[in-house]
């Protein structure tokens, strides 16, 4: 695979104050969190840090990772870039705000009924164990590839900074200075997810988003102080561009900004992120009590004032190079990759110090977001796979438990980092140039089968099975597939995954003892999902990634009641 390196030379670099500042807030990061965490000794200590985590704490962990690497780099360049503006703003101001509602006042409580780790484990003792394993692959799947676009976003960032260490690098190894950036990334979210469990995730975040935050307000400090009137200025000159504009009232499914977007479709990605993703959710979990989750919870909505201020810096970055245009290299390096444009800013502009906080603040959000990830599909994976349903183990066991955990937190954090480096070929697409889109993208391939899951066990757990969200989570995942790819390959490979399914279905559900009427009209309404999700490829239609988990909802939530068994009993 040819990693594309930046060739040309920016003016400013790097010096000795700046690695002070990046290795001294690191070093301090990591003694608070180690030393707030101590050492987990079982399972419960380890994924839910006790159960006894300040709900402030928790919220500033879920803003940290909420806002990751893909906020602080490439916000900024969306408002920047030409004819770029704040519209991103709506999804979080206000479907976010609506999903965060949602979340604390139905999904918490009944998350506290009893001690789970999970809203997998709901769902498994809603709907049988199928679900829970079903719903962890896919949020397996969804997860890896959501982070990974976000730490080689991280990636992109510190190739340009540290371009001349990075390079050295590069010539004395032969390894791309992108691979050794995203490593350098995993090693420090992989050594802190293994020393401490979610306690030092937690404790780390909340620190690392002071660092984050520290890092924006320089960041806005900077550019205005460069900028000849000032505030004023950025103001002018950011209306006249249009920068300003917030509300897109356009009825349209094809862009991913618009006021519906926000209303309808990222109330739904919001639900599923904060409800049912355990990268999120997990931190609920940690809190005392349901009510300091839901503490936690609403309080993490000030992640939208620091998406604000990191908007604004792409404002005050357009006004900037309209009074300092790029030049040469830097020129070149925008050119290759419009991303680029707060790294180039970074380094040409800042001040020694200044630049080691920014990447810091980068690197932390990067780092909040990978070190969280692993620590949620190491749980995920332990509950679904390894532990036992009832929860008890000796002493033995437990330490068995957690070793195997730090195992997988390595296997995941490996596996992340290889798919963060194809994340290049990715890229190459037109839709996906933007990384914001790539990364806000990726986890809603899977997202609305795993909230069909969720509604599934919260409206109908006493009445039916998991049988019929096997086959509607895939044929759920497909219909995003068929809205999102209209390459040469993918009305072949729709036919062959809704053959499969198909196959599938005939070789399990045949042999049912139902009545032979109940399977016909069950495989007929199978047949129409594969139908309908080939035709909408066939007609190709397109749209914006924010539709993808409603979408995926419906046809799961659909499909899986329609092709469930009864439940004769309750588990």
């Amino acid at each position: 695979m040819g990693v594309t390196s930046p060739q040309a030379t920016l003016n400013g670099g790097f010096n000795w104050l700046d690695w002070t500042v990046l290795v001294g807030l690191f070093a301090l990061t990591h003694w608070i969190g180690t030393l707030s965490a101590g050492k987990p000794a079982t399972i419960r200590e380890f994924f839910l840090g006790g159960r006894k985590l300040p709900w402030y704490a928790v919220s500033a962990s879920i803003i940290a990772t909420e806002i990751s690497a893909v906020t602080l780099i490439s916000l900024p360049a969306t408002v920047f870039n030409a004819g770029g503006n704040i519209t991103y703003l709506q999804l979080g101001l206000i479907g976010l705000l609506l999903a965060r509602c949602i979340v604390a006042l139905w999904l918490i409580p009944k998350y506290y009924e009893r001690e789970i780790y999970s809203p997998y484990d709901y769902m498994g003792n809603a709907l049988g164990r199928p679900a829970r394993t079903l719903t962890t692959i896919l949020f397996s799947i969804g997860g890896v590839l959501g982070q990974a676009a976000r730490v080689y976003l991280t990636g992109i960032v510190l190739q340009v900074v540290l371009h001349d260490e990075l390079a050295a690098f590069e010539r004395a190894t032969g390894i791309p200075g992108l691979w050794a950036a995203i490593a350098a990334i995993g090693v420090v979210a992989i050594a802190w997810t293994w020393l401490g469990g979610m306690a030092t995730v937690i404790w780390t975040d909340a620190v690392l988003f002071l660092i984050f935050l520290a890092a924006i307000v320089f960041a806005f400090v900077a550019a205005v102080s460069n900028i000849e009137g000032g505030v004023g200025e950025v103001v002018r000159l950011g209306e006249e561009a249009g920068k300003f504009r917030f509300f897109d009232l356009e009825a349209t499914f094809e862009r991913p900004y618009t006021i519906w977007a926000a209303l309808i479709a990222n109330t739904v990605v919001g639900v599923g992120a904060f409800g049912t993703d355990q990268l999120m959710a997990q931190r609920v979990f940690c809190c005392r009590d349901a009510r300091d989750a839901r503490k936690a919870m609403l309080a993490s909505y000030g992640s939208m004032l620091v998406a604000v201020a990191v908007a604004l810096v792409g404002i005050a970055l357009y006004a900037y190079y309209q009074q300092h245009p790029l030049q040469s290299a830097a020129a070149e390096l925008y050119a290759q990759k419009n991303d680029r444009i707060f790294p180039i800013f970074i380094v040409e502009v800042m001040p020694a110090g200044m630049r080691g906080l920014i990447i810091a603040g980068a690197f932390a959000a990067a780092i909040s977001s990978l070190d969280s990830i692993l620590a949620a599909l190491s749980q995920t994976v332990m509950s679904a796979f390894v532990l036992k349903d009832n929860g008890q183990r000796t002493e033995k066991e437990e330490r068995r438990a957690v070793r195997t955990s730090k195992l997988l937190v390595l296997g995941f954090g490996a596996l992340l980092c290889v798919i963060a480096a194809f994340c290049e070929l990715i890229q190459r697409d037109e839709r996906f140039k933007d990384v914001l889109n790539l990364a806000l993208s990726m986890p809603t391939y899977t997202q609305g089968a795993v909230l069909a899951t969720f509604a599934l066990a919260f409206f109908l757990g006493r009445r039916i099975d998991a049988s019929g969200l096997l086959f509607a989570a895939p044929l759920s995942v497909f219909a995003v597939v068929a809205i999102a790819w209209h390459g040469a390959w993918t009305l072949p490979a729709l036919r062959i995954g809704c053959g499969a399914l198909l196959l599938a279905w005939l070789l399990v559900r045949l042999r049912d003892a139902e009545p032979l009427v109940q399977r016909a009209l069950r495989l007929a309404a199978l047949l129409a999902g594969c139908a309908a999700v080939l035709w909408m490829n066939s007609r190709g239609w397109t749209v914006a990634w924010p539709w993808f988990a409603p979408l995926g909802l419906v046809f799961a939530f659909s499909f899986g009641w329609l092709l469930a068994r009864q439940r004769l009993e309750v588990a």
